[in-house]
């Protein structure tokens, strides 16, 4: 293995022809540039140089180590610029895995704010809805993942995951505006037992069913759909109600519909998943910063 302060003093002293010039170009003492280039012989395991006069001629293992040591230290210079523009974050790629609802609020808002302050820093979108969106961070598919519980349901993480709690949604009821509940500011589940509904994504409707059985109904589920837009248009058209969180309503208007807060409240808890070491690289860090800091102006509003 070459050491690379040896390839840069030996394209020094190929340069300029003898040690003591290539000492003069590059602020060495002669005997550091003699030392260095015994230490890269012996790494060789062949001579480099021979005498011809008072300058240096190229063996045929120098030639051949000579026409590569140019390509070897612009690469180097390369790789340490663009390292240096990472770690410094001029640079860098990052990979967020979102659901639905999450990347159509959460995500635009932080990104606009990360491409003004740092627009070398490109973010891939992927999507997802938990579980699964968690499993592509444990696979290596993404570095972040922005994911919810339900109260009760707390994510079992491997001990290399960081969570980073985000918001609390708020879940509200969801209907045609001309329904007789809409006329309230707050309503109960328990007073939409004989409607249809319109179900969500598997951990949502988990947590649905789960608390309709609490209150003493199987609700009629005649829908089911991750997709927000899908799901407003279907109450829209009356063909049911459903339970959404709040951060549904933030993204999608129609005037057609009304959302309501439940009462008692109930919310579910977004946060933000990352191997623990990623919080070591600099463009996961800012990334998972700027998501927190969009969360937490949402909270705030």
């Amino acid at each position: 293995m070459f050491d690379s302060r040896h390839i840069k003093t030996f394209h020094a002293v190929v340069s300029a022809g003898t040690y003591s010039g290539a000492a003069s170009a590059l602020g060495y003492t002669q005997p550091a540039v003699t030392q260095q280039m015994k230490a890269l012989e012996r790494a060789v395991g062949s001579p480099l140089f021979v005498r011809t006069g008072r300058r240096m001629r190229l063996t045929e293992a120098g030639e051949t180590l000579a026409r590569h040591a140019e390509a070897i230290l612009d690469s180097l210079s390369a790789a340490e610029e663009q390292v240096t523009a990472i770690t410094r974050l001029r640079a860098g790629r990052v990979r967020v895995c979102g659901f639905p609802s999450a990347n159509a609020t959460l995500l635009p808002e932080a990104l606009a704010q990360l491409a003004a302050d740092h627009p070398g820093i490109r973010v891939s979108l992927l999507d997802d809805e938990p579980p699964d969106s968690l499993r592509r961070l444990a696979r290596g598919e993404c570095d972040i993942t922005l994911a919810f519980t339900y109260p009760g349901r707390p994510e079992k993480l491997p001990a290399d995951v960081v969570e980073i709690p985000l918001l609390e949604d708020q879940l509200t009821v969801l209907m045609p505006v001309g329904h007789p509940q809409a006329r309230r500011r707050a309503v109960r589940l328990a007073d939409f037992t004989g409607e249809r509904w319109i179900a969500g994504c598997t951990r949502c409707r988990t947590h649905f069913l789960h608390e309709c059985a609490e209150l003493g109904f199987a609700p009629d589920i005649v829908f089911s759909t991750d997709d927000g837009l899908v799901m407003q248009s279907l109450v829209a058209e009356g063909l049911g109600v459903a339970m959404v969180p709040g951060l549904v309503l933030s993204f999608l208007r129609l005037d057609r519909v009304a959302g309501r807060a439940l009462q008692p409240a109930a919310r579910r808890r977004v946060s933000a998943y990352v191997l623990r070491e990623h919080l070591r690289v600099p463009a996961t860090a800012l990334v998972v910063d700027t998501i927190k800091a969009a969360a937490e102006r949402r909270v705030g509003c």
